[in-house]
């Protein structure tokens, strides 16, 4: 996958995968030095390589280190108890609202103290590793106050530095309104502007804010106002948007020049038009949706429409237990009417431009990290095809084999 990746690929152009039969890359000092076919890579460069360097790839696919621009990674305890609840017929807000969803994981968090935070989420990013994922965006929003809101990011910043796979923070302090709260929200919304937003920007634990922009959580007037108090501070604007009703989540990722809107299940035409004419990537996460057991967004509508799409796990205790983007390809295709061209650009190069890496990664290009996932399949066809299975077999990070023969190296 190579080709024209200054912007995210829209419409046509995400089907457009610039596939080399029998190809090869050429890896030097982290980074791409050569790509195309076997038989002039391999002349040009195999008298400088050992054999202990080289990786026989034959009959397997390479493609970029997968991209997960959307996940709640740091966090501690689980939630099954919740499942079993919906599964009897409550729904996710009525869990929320009495206390559980989002407060429930919020507890435990704030419970955990630094190092156990990091181990739990360690073993998770391990497993997003081991299922090709190179690069991952993690939010904060379990804390709700400044000290576990910073005990998150300084989690995410530590596990960066430490763990192979990197890391793009995002400050999520308005993810919900504390139930202490819960008749005020005013006082919290200035809490996360006044507070929160300056001292994240102070320590530089974020690139990112994002907001849970919905009824009974954050209001539109609520999340513009906590947007434009994080741009003052160079904290990039994300949205938890539409998800649950149309709610204008979509207009507002728009008009504060938001980076990304997440969700998008009830967008509105007109929210999804502005979207495209603003460059607001659609982040999709049908794994909620699956579990969730609601309808999945329209993303041949938001893709028509001219939006760039990327997929994401959403990968949190609550809505989306899950860290395989395989399975959400599998879902993207099966669910919301994607083509396998499509998720697959939807899950390195668009993922990449959805949290403002994709100077570096996101494509096999010259020049670009050299960050490869090589999964033990004939075609890339085969990986939305087959669902429920992993079938990575090697992930390159940085130049580095960190996963050989689907294990941890």
């Amino acid at each position: 996958m190579e080709g024209n990746t200054d912007r995210p690929a829209t419409k046509a152009s995400m089907s457009d995968l610039h596939v080399i039969e029998n190809g090869a890359l050429y890896i030097e000092n982290g980074k791409i030095v050569a790509v195309g076919a076997d038989s002039e890579i391999t002349a040009r460069y195999q008298h400088s390589l050992s054999s202990e360097q080289q990786i026989d790839a034959s009959g397997k696919v390479l493609t970029p280190g997968l991209i997960d621009p959307h996940t709640h990674l740091v966090h501690a305890g689980t939630r099954e108890n919740e499942y079993a609840m919906r599964l009897k017929g409550q729904t996710y807000m009525e869990i929320m609202e009495a206390g559980g969803g989002i407060h429930a994981t919020t507890r435990a968090t704030q419970k955990a103290n630094h190092e156990e935070l990091y181990e739990q989420s360690k073993k998770r990013l391990d497993q997003f590793l081991l299922h090709g994922v190179t690069t991952l965006e993690a939010k904060s929003g379990y804390g709700l106050t400044l000290e576990h809101e910073m005990k998150q990011l300084e989690v995410a910043r530590q596990l960066h530095d430490n763990h192979p796979v990197d890391l793009v923070s995002t400050f999520m302090g308005a993810h919900a309104i504390p139930i202490a709260e819960k008749d005020n929200p005013e006082n919290f919304v200035d809490r996360v502007i006044q507070e929160m937003i300056p001292e994240v920007a102070k320590k530089n634990l974020a690139t990112f804010n994002d907001v849970f922009c919905e009824r009974g959580v954050f209001t539109p007037d609520q999340s513009r106002r906590i947007l434009e108090a994080g741009k003052e501070y160079g904290l990039i604007p994300k949205i938890h948007a539409d998800e649950i009703e149309p709610y204008t989540g979509a207009e507002l990722a728009a008009s504060v020049g938001a980076i990304s809107a997440d969700h998008l299940l009830k967008a509105s035409e007109q929210g999804i038009k502005n979207m495209a004419e603003a460059g607001v990537v659609g982040v999709l996460l049908p794994g909620t949706a699956f579990f969730l057991m609601a309808e999945f967004a329209q993303a041949r509508k938001i893709i028509d429409a001219g939006v760039a799409v990327a997929l994401s796990t959403d990968a949190n205790p609550g809505s989306s237990p899950t860290i395989s983007l395989s399975f959400i390809m599998n879902l993207g295709c099966l669910k919301m009417g994607m083509t396998p061209e499509e998720v697959l650009t939807a899950t390195t190069i668009n993922a990449a431009h959805a949290i403002g890496c994709a100077n570096d990664v996101g494509s096999l290009e010259v020049g670009k990290k050299a960050d490869v996932t090589i999964f033990n399949v004939p075609n890339y066809l085969t990986l939305s095809y087959q669902y429920g299975m992993n079938h990575v077999d090697t992930v390159i990070k940085a130049g580095k084999p960190l996963v050989v023969g689907g294990q941890l190296k």
